[in-house]
């Protein structure tokens, strides 16, 4: 059993970038296993060149079935179907709400093993080992299955690599359970500051409760601007209980995680839960006029000072270096 399903989360003709990560995983780990990756999709008036673009990712096949989208019942009644019919031993959800609880529901449906917030994946030994970090992150736990296994991503855990074509889309007859039908989507919503994009941000500059206020986000707003498209403000968590910033803006262990190229923290701390959600930042910066601020022990360059006379200084150079 030695090829991988992945769950593929879409909206609005489009695959969710965790799923699109999660493909490009499995599509390394179907290679060293001698397998391949075959990538399902659920829904209505899905187009076959939606299913099948994610052959760009490294996707074998991509399966097609009609049913309810949006919610949890259809995904686990059409992946236990197409599981049980077909040589596979993992499926792969790229996280979020929807991969848990489905995730979950595969994994009891087909007797097997589940592994959540999960930040790494490994062949060893010609069998999947699912790498999550526990105890704030401090540790790494390592977790083996026996029969078959789930495994759903921590927001982007996964990076995307494109590694081959689109694919020809097969349609799949899946017999819903009676449960499929008794939930449907009457209208899908967006959550509070729902505007603020950071998980794809290339530059982020993030505020903590030492910018003082939430009108001195606008410091932070400058930088952003002044960094140009690929930038975006984001908050700490303590930022956002204060009712400073939206919580789309949040990083951290209860809000996003991100790995953008360039991380700045501005009166940011740097506390454990923060952490967990920006450490794999390509670089940090940290501007913290307390020297002792743990964010200082990880960062990659620090300035110790006033960040309301730095931040600004700093837009001006970044401006008057663009031209």
């Amino acid at each position: 059993m030695s090829n991988i399903l992945v769950y593929a989360l879409h909206h609005d003709g489009a695959v969710n970038k965790n799923s699109l990560g999660a493909i490009s995983e499995a599509s390394k780990l179907a290679g060293e296993l001698g397998g391949e990756v075959h990538v399902v999709f659920v829904g209505e008036d899905i187009s076959d060149d939606v299913a099948g673009s994610v052959g760009t990712y490294g996707a074998a096949k991509a399966l097609r079935v009609a049913a309810p989208a949006g919610v949890a019942q259809p995904v686990v009644d059409a992946l236990a179907k197409i599981a049980q019919d077909g040589d596979y031993g993992y499926a792969i959800f790229g996280g979020g709400l929807l991969g848990f609880e489905a995730g979950a529901g595969l994994a009891a449906r087909l007797g097997g093993g589940i592994a959540v917030e999960i930040t790494g994946l490994r062949v060893d030994g010609g069998a999947i080992v699912a790498e999550r970090p526990v105890l704030g992150d401090s540790e790494i736990s390592e977790i083996k299955f026996k029969g078959f296994g789930v495994v759903v991503g921590r927001l982007n855990a996964f990076e995307l690599a494109q590694s081959g074509s689109a694919v020809a889309v097969e349609d799949v007859a899946v017999e819903l359970s009676d449960a499929s039908g008794k939930v449907t989507v009457v209208t899908r919503g967006e959550q509070r500051g729902a505007d603020v994009n950071i998980e794809d941000a290339q530059v982020l500059i993030t505020g903590g409760r030492g910018l003082g206020s939430p009108e001195n986000f606008s410091v932070a707003d400058d930088l952003a601007a002044a960094f140009g498209g690929s930038a975006a403000v984001a908050a700490t968590r303590a930022a956002v209980d204060a009712g400073w910033f939206p919580y789309a803006g949040q990083i951290g262990q209860t809000g996003k995680t991100v790995a953008p190229k360039v991380y700045i923290g501005l009166g940011v701390s740097g506390a454990i839960q923060h952490k967990v959600g920006m450490q794999s930042a390509e670089n940090i910066v940290a501007i913290n006029k307390d020297g002792n601020a743990p964010i200082f022990e990880f960062a990659d360059l620090g300035v110790v000072g006033d960040l309301h006379a730095i931040v600004p200084a700093l837009s001006a150079a970044i401006k008057a270096k663009k031209g």
